[in-house]
């Protein structure tokens, strides 16, 4: 969750910098974070998203992997989209909005400002989901292929996530049908026809054909302003410094962690585990420091290595540090993540069922070793740089020039 929505908090507080009102339309338990921000929130979704329901889910979610854990975000996703289509119409009407911000994975976003007919922009927090023949499926660990059996595996790979993502497609369906609006024959209909902006970088996606002339790849959307996050910077010692994260879902997997411990434990270097606290993960060695908030970029910008489960945020930071990378994919879009970090020859994917502190210290010796890692990952690090980020997306919004329409 935070994954997507720290990136447009940073949308928002540019667009704020430059006069706009902004306000997030969410759960209940979102809304501390949002306001911490200064970004106005409205609440949605009250009555079947408690305060405190988001948490419960994602402890629920923490403790599964694979196939599992998307099944129980896809009914999560669909809970949402519910939520989403009945209370956000008012809602917006109320708040007096010209145009609305949505999340790519949010497909009702679209529908309801269609619905109120107002414009929407696409903001692509998570890998680009926009469908193409040679492009595997965001959810799949294929790599990219130009050939007939890759296109049938493809094709194929999509009919499956077709398949699983059903009960959040009926969901919109039926509101689509209430509000006289079109059915949409397939995913690309819910994304904005005005702009679609990424926050990859063009260099980190596989070849592209067939995106539409509004889509931008901008990088990571980063607020330049750094919050201030206590950390123990006098423990370290200037040994070569791992960073690992496994983000804000999966960071219940302790054994994992232990196994990144462990890994390091016989190593001449420091390691930093981020997201857990020191008493959650029992004894730790003395060149292992644990922090249940840290710092990413600050660290990211002395780390030699990051061990991670792939998740885009993560990734995207590690890179614009010139951060190689060990990748564990959990769920998710982690596996295709980490596959394209291994196509630009920024690291390395280790599966799960293969993983053990033997395996897993021998990557970290063999990519420290080698520095073609470091080379490839500062060149996407130059191009994360030149991309724009924020402030390109803010301009892309900007330069829309869309006339009020409200009341609507």
């Amino acid at each position: 969750m935070r994954g997507h929505l720290n990136p447009s908090l940073a949308v928002a507080r540019e667009l704020q910098r430059r006069g706009h009102r902004v306000t997030v339309f969410h759960m209940p338990d979102l809304a501390s974070s949002v306001r911490a921000e200064q970004v106005d929130f409205v609440t949605i979704g009250a009555n079947d998203h408690p305060l405190g329901s988001l948490s419960q889910s994602l402890a629920d979610l923490g403790r599964l992997s694979g196939f599992a854990a998307l099944r129980f975000t896809v009914r999560a996703i669909a809970k949402t989209t519910e939520m989403i289509c009945r209370d956000a119409p008012q809602a917006v009407r109320d708040a007096r909005v010209d145009m609305l911000l949505v999340d790519q994975t949010e497909p009702a976003g679209g529908s309801v400002a269609e619905h109120l007919g107002i414009p929407f922009v696409t903001l692509c927090n998570a890998l680009a989901l926009n469908r193409e023949p040679d492009v595997p499926p965001p959810f799949s660990p294929w790599n990219y292929r130009e050939s007939m059996w890759a296109r049938m595996r493809n094709r194929l790979g999509y009919a499956v996530s077709d398949r699983i993502l059903a009960p959040v497609r009926g969901v919109l369906a039926d509101y689509r049908r209430r509000w006289k609006l079109a059915a949409h024959k397939g995913s690309e209909d819910s994304y904005s026809r005005l702009a679609q902006i990424s926050q990859q970088p063009r260099e980190f996606d596989f070849p592209r054909k067939f995106l539409p002339s509004c889509f931008h790849y901008v990088g990571p959307l980063r607020s330049p302003e750094r919050r201030t996050v206590e950390f123990p910077w006098e423990r370290l010692d200037g040994r070569p410094l791992i960073y690992s994260s496994l983000g804000t879902l999966q960071n219940q997997k302790t054994n994992l962690y232990q196994c990144f411990v462990e890994a390091c434990a016989d190593l001449d270097v420091q390691l930093v585990i981020a997201g857990r606290s020191p008493e959650s993960l029992g004894p730790l060695p003395e060149n292992v420091i644990a922090a249940a908030y840290a710092p990413q970029l600050e660290l990211l910008e002395k780390a030699s290595l990051t061990l991670t489960h792939g998740g885009l945020n993560t990734v995207l930071d590690s890179l614009s540090c010139g951060v190689p990378m060990v990748l564990v994919p959990l769920t998710y879009e982690q596996p295709a993540i980490a596959m394209r970090v291994a196509r630009i020859g920024a690291g390395e994917i280790l599966p799960l069922s293969r993983v053990s502190p033997h395996g897993l210290g021998t990557e970290i010796k063999r990519i420290t070793a080698d520095d073609a890692y470091s080379v490839n990952a500062r060149v996407l690090a130059a191009s994360i740089r030149t991309a724009g980020g924020v402030v390109r997306a803010v301009d892309i919004i900007e330069n829309l020039e869309i006339q009020p329409k409200f009341p609507y």
